[in-house]
């Protein structure tokens, strides 16, 4: 017999397939990881059945979850689009999870996970309009409208990083110019650090020399921590990204007037050096400033966690 107060979730990252047992609480009872196979497709929708089937070996429950990056159809079973996976595009994972171990799933999009798990869990607990903005290597969103998650016709909505905020602006991967994670995201982050240090190099020493002395060597990391130790190169880059930030937020705020932005990702632990700019940033470029109320803009609460144990709660429903 299952129990129903039980989920597992499993989060596919590109190097790792990381399962986890989640109670009603949100609490992590249990989590089992494999790495991601590179070849991707059958051998990876293999390597999530054995997580899964492990899983249920001390925990027993109907309710499974799979958190991926990518476009999910609407009816939560294949996976549209996969930037990060081979041989992923198009395939129904839920039907590959069932035909190899007799187990039903459901799949989402790792940033609709997030978001949910923050809604119900974390930064946006109890609120039924929440925005969410992972910022990471690229941007991924998420919207949930009057309590529910916003899917749209095909499943692909809330793909917040591919509005275009610049008109003819930086091209971007996706085939447009000028979107939102090209101007915000961590690699945004290391362009606009690229650009400052090109500007003024002698003012870059200590920045570089916390890799290995070249810009190339340089990671986000490092950025974030010279900026707390003051290094006025670093500081200015992220509040360069916290600007375009905040811009993107005021018109997503017009779009779904939520309570809160809730932001995610690896760049947000920069904290309020990149969260303050965006939301001055926001307040600069809202229409109609003054006369309505502003979403507040808070960090996310569960890290890497999220996406896990969002999913795990979303197979409930």
């Amino acid at each position: 017999m299952s129990n129903s107060n039980l989920a597992i979730g499993v989060d596919i990252g590109g190097t790792k397939v990381l399962g986890g047992v989640v109670d009603e609480a949100g609490q992590i009872l249990r989590t089992f990881r494999k790495d991601t196979p590179k070849e991707g497709g059958n051998a990876l929708n293999q390597v999530i059945a054995d997580v899964i089937t492990e899983l249920l070996t001390t925990h027993n429950t109907n309710n499974i979850g799979i958190s991926a990056a990518g476009l999910v159809s609407s009816d939560r079973q294949t996976m549209l689009g996969a930037p990060n996976i081979k041989d992923w595009n198009g395939v129904n994972i839920a039907k590959s999870i069932l035909d190899i171990s007799g187990i039903n799933t459901v799949v989402e999009n790792d940033a609709n996970s997030a978001a949910w798990a923050e809604r119900v869990y974390g930064a946006g607990k109890g609120l039924d309009n929440v925005i969410m903005v992972t910022v990471g290597t690229g941007i991924g969103g998420a919207a949930i409208v009057d309590g529910k998650l916003l899917r749209g016709a095909n499943g692909t909505g809330a793909e917040f990083g591919h509005m275009r905020i610049v008109p003819n602006g930086e091209q971007c991967g996706c085939g447009i110019k000028g979107c939102f994670e090209r101007y915000s995201s961590g690699s945004a982050l290391m362009r606009h650090t690229r650009e400052a240090i090109a500007k003024n190099p002698d003012a870059a020493k200590e920045l570089l020399a916390r890799g290995d002395g070249t810009v190339e060597g340089l990671k986000g990391g490092h950025i974030t921590d010279a900026a707390r130790a003051g290094d006025a190169i670093a500081i200015a880059a992220i509040e360069t990204t916290g600007d375009w930030l905040g811009a993107g937020i005021a018109t997503l705020a017009m779009l779904f007037d939520p309570s809160v932005v809730v932001i995610g990702g690896g760049v947000v632990d920069a904290g309020d050096l990149l969260l303050e700019p965006a939301r001055k940033a926001m307040d600069r470029e809202m229409p109609f400033v003054g006369e309505h109320p502003v979403p507040i803009i808070v960090p996310a609460k569960l890290g890497n966690d999220a996406g896990l144990v969002g999913v795990a709660d979303l197979s409930r429903n």
